[in-house]
């Protein structure tokens, strides 16, 4: 029977013993803090690019591609970048938007290839940000495929994703309003955080009242680089670090999200998405052209994108997949846009050597950050994807779901994931977040303004650590961050 072990979507080499053995020993936890570890600096292996000073770090192709497939990634960037326009059109090869959609383009919510942000002042968009929707149900038939699977359905007239924008004719979903909160945070040495606290609202409802039991997600644009390398990570290395009866004790009970693959049909390891709710960058992709801008692809074949049921008239509108095209865009484009975000390199670490990096990458061991953010990884040796294989990556996490309480929950589960749970993001790159992105937002939603708001969120789960960094020296908070800025 399939299960989350199957990677179908790969073309493996197994390993040998030996390369097993090597493996252990080259992933082994870091125990002397007083230089950097061989290959440290690069993040991606072999596919690491030099760190640019520009905002364009994040869109560089992985350094190990060979110059024809360097094409390939160049035109997967041309529709990653495409603007769609509305059906019927004489640009048949970009008609097919809408009726509803989140963005007219990829680029568009992942901008420079970086970070989404929530919007900042009124009148800002939230172009980058969207909300999941969905209500609880009784019974769900993949809840027989999946153990532990979490019973929902699409919200009845909003579908599973709300779209804050529309074609001309067509009312928009939703206008999103946010409302915060602060809070101060007493820290060690006088000093004080403040943490912002959000409400969301879905405001002007074009389509009526939400259902009472609607279940409302913030989602941020996540950055894009590395995905390839995330993918080629043997589902059995993330597996192995499961822990979720908590057997060894240690507060950290890391589960798997297992989802059902639309494109293989069959149980498998989620990877992608805030709470891994997807098991391959084809299908997140797929997933986006659908749910963010509208356009039909082989594995999301609807014309008329999220439009409910209930949006009679948005079904009824003309789309751009007619008999001549088959999807808006097809298998061709699908694959390139796959290639393209497989292939987005990570850039190498600066400061590796630095005494108060090294100084901050000991505190991040000892408090026990590395028990959910796990450093390095070696990818599956891969027949066809020399640039993914056979490399000593350098990501940061475990691909797990785990609880961090309730100040994080948005109480809306995914597949297997609870409303309090959710997928320990990748951290490299992340000091590079302001020179991309433009600002220093994180977390799901961007609540957190810098790393220290990031840490302080953390809870369930990392509640140890996370009082650990509130009442350690000023110095050594100093020094964690400094070592987080510099992957």
């Amino acid at each position: 029977m399939a299960g989350p072990l199957d990677e179908p979507h790969l073309n493996i080499i197994p390993r040998t013993e030996a390369e097993a053995a090597r493996i252990a020993r080259v992933t082994a936890l870091a125990t002397d803090f007083g230089a950097a570890q061989p290959f440290e600096a690069n993040s991606a292996g072999a596919a690491t690019v030099r760190a640019m000073t520009t905002a364009n770090a994040f869109s560089q192709p992985s350094d190990n591609l060979g110059f024809k497939d360097e094409l390939t990634f160049k035109v997967g960037n041309g529709l990653f970048r495409k603007l769609w326009v509305s059906s019927p059109s004489s640009t048949l090869a970009s008609d097919g938007l809408g009726p509803l959609y989140n963005a007219r383009s990829c680029q568009r919510c992942h901008l420079k290839d970086g970070r989404g942000h929530p919007p900042e002042g009124p009148n800002d968009s939230a172009i980058s940000m969207f909300l999941r929707v969905s209500i609880p149900a009784d019974y769900a038939a993949l809840a027989d495929e999946i153990e532990g699977y979490i019973a929902t359905l699409p919200e009845p007239t909003y579908g599973t994703q709300m779209q804050d924008f529309s074609l001309a004719g067509h009312a928009a979903e939703y206008s999103l309003r946010i409302d915060y909160k602060e809070t101060a945070v007493p820290l060690s040495g006088g000093e004080t955080a403040y943490l912002r606290n959000p409400t969301y609202t879905a405001t002007d409802l074009g389509y009526g009242p939400l259902h009472p039991e609607a279940m409302l997600s913030p989602r941020v644009a996540p950055q894009m680089i590395g995905l390839g390398l995330l993918e080629a990570i043997p589902a059995a290395d993330i597996l192995a670090l499961a822990d979720p009866d908590d057997a060894d004790g240690d507060g950290i009970s890391g589960r798997p999200n297992i989802v059902w693959s639309v494109e293989y049909q069959q149980p498998m390891l989620g990877r992608f998405g805030l709470k891994a709710g997807s098991p391959t960058v084809r299908e997140q992709s797929a997933g986006a052209f659908a749910g963010d801008i509208g356009v039909s692809n082989p594995l999301f074949p609807a014309a008329w994108g999220e439009c409910s049921e209930a949006q009679s008239e948005c079904r009824a509108a003309p789309h751009g997949d007619g008999d001549e095209r088959g999807f808006e865009i097809d298998d061709t484009g699908l694959d390139l846009v796959t290639f393209y975000s497989r292939n987005l390199a990570v850039p190498s670490r600066r400061n590796v050597g630095d005494a108060l990096v090294l100084r901050g990458k000991e505190v991040f061991y000892t408090t026990g950050c590395t028990s959910c953010h796990q450093p390095s990884f070696v990818t599956h040796r891969l027949a066809d994807q020399p640039e993914q294989s056979f490399q000593l990556i350098w990501p940061y996490t475990d691909m797990l779901l785990h609880d961090m309480g309730p100040g994080l929950a948005d109480n809306r589960p995914e597949a297997r994931a609870n409303g309090s749970e959710w997928r320990t993001p990748p951290l490299w790159g992340i000091g590079l977040t302001e020179q991309v992105s433009g600002h220093t937002y994180f977390l799901h939603d961007g609540r957190a303004r810098s790393l220290l708001e990031a840490i302080l969120w953390h809870g369930g789960e990392a509640q140890t650590q996370r009082d650990a960094v509130v009442s350690m020296p000023p110095e050594d908070r100093k020094a964690l961050v400094q070592f987080l800025e510099s992957l």
